[in-house]
């Protein structure tokens, strides 16, 4: 199954994911595949494999990515392998975006969608914590977001304590497993 994690900006999905990722760890029915990104990653907050614009649009164009998009004027992509993982019966989880959930949906029945929320106090915090933008552009950031309209999708909400959203997000993924 295709598990999508979705959510605003600054609602700590990189975070989770990776939180997931490492309790998860010695569960072979879950695969966290590294996202390829047009834009560097910042080590401490993303994982992801960096590309430049051009590189990734040959790879796209050789089929090398599963499931493809855009958002904020950047390009992500997925590894073609995530396919395999899906034919073995794994779990496959990923940071996506909420435009791409019907693409995704579409060319893979099944998937789930995990939607991670903040609130704007907390989001506002985490955005101006990583430096990437002034102040001015994070306000404007979460003025333009919208609430996604995604009524299937599993709530995790990650504004309060690191630890209960993490352990909120891996207990909604260990439940995925209907163990």
């Amino acid at each position: 199954m295709l598990v999508l994690v979705v959510g605003p900006s600054g609602a700590g999905k990189d975070t989770l994911i990776n939180a997931g990722k490492a309790a998860l760890a010695d569960d072979a029915r879950f695969v966290f595949p590294r996202r390829v990104v047009t834009r560097p990653a910042m080590a401490a907050l993303e994982d992801h494999d960096s590309i430049g614009l051009e590189d990734f649009e040959r790879a796209e164009a050789a089929g090398a990515y599963a499931l493809s998009w855009g958002a904020h004027g950047l390009r992500y992509g997925l590894p073609v392998a995530l396919v395999d993982d899906l034919a073995a019966g794994r779990i496959v989880v990923f940071n996506g975006s909420r435009a791409m959930v019907a693409t995704a949906v579409e060319k893979f029945p099944g998937t789930r969608v995990v939607l991670v929320e903040a609130t704007p106090a907390v989001r506002a915090k985490r955005l101006s914590g990583r430096g990437r933008e002034t102040e001015a552009e994070v306000a404007a950031r979460l003025a333009r977001e919208v609430p996604a309209a995604l009524p299937d999708a599993i709530r995790i909400d990650n504004s309060g304590a690191l630890d209960e959203g993490i352990l909120r997000f891996v207990a909604a993924l260990r439940a995925l497993t209907h163990d």
